[in-house]
C-alpha cells in the first residue's frame, strides 16, 4: 500500500460522503500535491480490483459520475434524492431478509448486494409542493 493509495483509501473513507474521481483527486492534491488524476484513477480501479472500494452510480443522479465508498462498511442500500443528490444509507433487517430471499429463490450464493432507491427528500418535497401551489395559482 503506497502513501498515495493509503490517502485515497483514507478519503473515501473518512469523508462521510460519497465522492466521485475527480472530488477526489481535489481533496488527495490538498494532502500531496505532486498527485495527479492518472494516479487517482489508477487508484481507484486497483482498490476496486482488490475489492477494498465499491464503485456506485447512485441512479445516475449526476450522469455518468461513478462515487467510492469503502467495502468494509455493512450492507445497505443507498437512498438518493433525484433533485438535490442527498444520499441517506440505510441499514436494516428488510435487506437481510431479502438477500435470503433470493439466496432461497435462485439458489445463489450472494457475494455482493446493492440496493439503490430514487426519490425526493424531504426538502425537496417541501419545494415541489411548494411549486406546484404557485403554478396553481398562476393559472
Amino acid at each position: 500500500m503506497t502513501r498515495q493509495r493509503q490517502i485515497l483509501l483514507d478519503l473515501i473513507d473518512k469523508s462521510g460522503k460519497h465522492l466521485d474521481a475527480e472530488s477526489l483527486f481535489h481533496l488527495a492534491r490538498e494532502k500531496d500535491p505532486k498527485l495527479n488524476r492518472v494516479t487517482v484513477y489508477r487508484t481507484l480501479k486497483l482498490l476496486k480490483l482488490e475489492g477494498l472500494v465499491d464503485e456506485l452510480d447512485l441512479l445516475h443522479y449526476q450522469g455518468d459520475q461513478h462515487y467510492y465508498e469503502t467495502r468494509m462498511k455493512r450492507e445497505h442500500a443507498h437512498v438518493v434524492c433525484l433533485c438535490c443528490g442527498k444520499i441517506e444509507e440505510y441499514f436494516g433487517e428488510p435487506l437481510l431478509d431479502m438477500r435470503t430471499q433470493v439466496q432461497k429463490t435462485f439458489g445463489f450464493e450472494l457475494v455482493v448486494m446493492r440496493t439503490e432507491m430514487g426519490g425526493y427528500c424531504p426538502n425537496c418535497q417541501m419545494a415541489r409542493e411548494q411549486e406546484l401551489r404557485e403554478a396553481a395559482t398562476a393559472t
